[in-house]
């Protein structure tokens, strides 16, 4: 049945459910004419609104596009309905264009990253061994939804602030065979960065049935990731964080042995809503331009989706991961200026996306926190159990990074400098 389902797509017309192409241009005017009207009834609550809106730079979710926002103001819309499932297909097309990938299949689910880890059900039987590296909060999390499935995991820790080596991996995949290898990109929690493209080579050579696996959560939008030239099998990311989408969708991208692992698997699938039997055949409808259904899609998120994917596929992906590379390199050495010290205990290790800094001597938490929500920046406390009092976190990543003008940057710049001085914190 499997083999029926993997079939190569076809190329239907657009709007297959036989409406004619000035019935469905009749709509998207209809639709338009709905969107303005209803933007112009909200306005005055919008901009009194805008008031106390606080610059949301925690590292997700981040500041949305107003063409994004405006997408979510879709008036209900079936997820069958002729004017979306075009929406649907190109979202998943564009997922290609932003992993830089040829082959691999998207799955765009309503949900969070979480999600994702959960999905790994399709590919890890009981019994099944799985080395997670692990960075932080997320890398434990991982690796404990892998247990719930009856995985066999090993973790490779690595001290706060940095990653395990390339050097123990080896070893450990050399000691034991692994159906996969679970990578995060950058931890939320502490702001590392982990070298996939290292770790995928290395793991080839070592242990090529290995399944490489990246949680790109906070990565995916804002670091480099060549799906296909780096040879990846899973990445896992959500909607809120580099693509700039509101919370609500997890996003899964696996390659084509990643989904021949799943076909030949030799146990049921442990799960209802996450099983691939059932998402493929609507991913691959809705690519060709046809309905599909097992659960309601999330219709306006989609649109969402569709319209920030526009934006980041409007230059080339090189282009946006330097700029991202090149707002890191000067918020963080902004940060090491004035005598804060970062988690990432590397230049290398450090995430483009965000950064995370612990507090200076003196400086209250909460109190820096609150008195940069007051002057309208929001930025995140710590996450990591061991140390979470201890730092903070700020995002950077977006149109935050790809529109400079809108100066999003140098306001946490001058709240931070600010605030700190609030605490009596003279910057060295």
């Amino acid at each position: 049945m499997l083999n029926r389902i993997l079939l190569k797509r076809s190329a239907p017309s657009l709007f297959s459910n036989k409406l004619t192409m000035s019935q469905s241009t009749s709509r998207i005017a209809q639709v338009s004419r709905h969107l303005s009207s209803a933007a112009a009834a909200l306005a005055p609550k919008a901009v009194a609104g805008a008031i106390d809106h606080k610059l949301c730079m925690i590292p997700g979710p981040i500041e949305f596009h107003e063409d994004v926002l405006k997408a979510m103001a879709t008036p209900a819309t079936s997820h069958v309905d002729p004017l979306f499932i075009p929406i649907f297909g190109e979202s998943i097309e564009l997922l290609r264009k932003v992993l830089i990938t040829e082959s691999a299949q998207p799955f765009v689910v309503s949900g969070s990253g979480t999600l994702g880890w959960d999905m790994m059900v399709n590919l890890i039987e009981k019994g099944d061994k799985a080395l997670v590296c692990n960075t932080g909060y997320f890398g434990d999390r991982f690796g404990e939804c892998l247990q719930v499935y009856g995985a066999d995991v090993t973790n490779l820790k690595a001290p706060i602030g940095g990653r395990p080596t390339l050097q123990e991996i080896e070893k450990a995949l050399r000691a034991d065979k692994y159906k996969m290898i679970t990578v995060t990109h950058v931890d939320t929690s502490t702001g590392v960065l982990s070298d996939i493209k290292a770790v995928a080579e290395l793991t080839r050579r070592v242990s090529p049935d290995t399944l490489v696996v990246v949680d790109g959560v906070c990565s995916v939008g804002s670091e480099e990731i060549r799906f296909d030239e780096w040879d990846l099998d899973v990445v896992i990311t959500g909607s809120q964080k580099g693509l700039g989408v509101p919370p609500g969708l997890s996003i899964v991208i696996a390659s084509q042995r990643a989904l021949s692992t799943f076909q030949n698997r030799k146990s049921p699938i442990a799960s209802y809503f996450s099983n691939w039997q059932r998402w493929l055949p609507v991913m691959q409808a809705y690519e060709s331009r046809k309905p599909s259904y097992f659960a309601t899609p999330a219709v306006q998120l989609i649109y969402a989706l569709n319209a920030s994917l526009k934006h980041i596929t409007s230059e080339p992906m090189e282009v946006r991961f330097e700029k991202h590379a090149k707002a890191s390199q000067d918020f963080k050495q902004f940060i090491t200026d004035i005598g804060l010290k970062q988690l990432a205990v590397s230049p290398q290790g450090a995430a483009n996306g965000m950064t995370a800094v612990y507090y200076p001597k003196g400086v209250q938490g909460p109190e820096l926190v609150s008195s940069m929500a007051k002057k309208g920046v929001q930025i995140a406390g710590g996450l990591h159990e061991q140390i979470a009092a201890q730092y903070f976190r700020v995002g950077h990543m977006g149109i935050s990074v790809t529109e400079p003008g809108r100066n999003h940057i140098e306001k946490v710049v001058d709240a931070l400098k600010a605030s700190l001085g609030e605490q009596g914190y003279v910057a060295k």
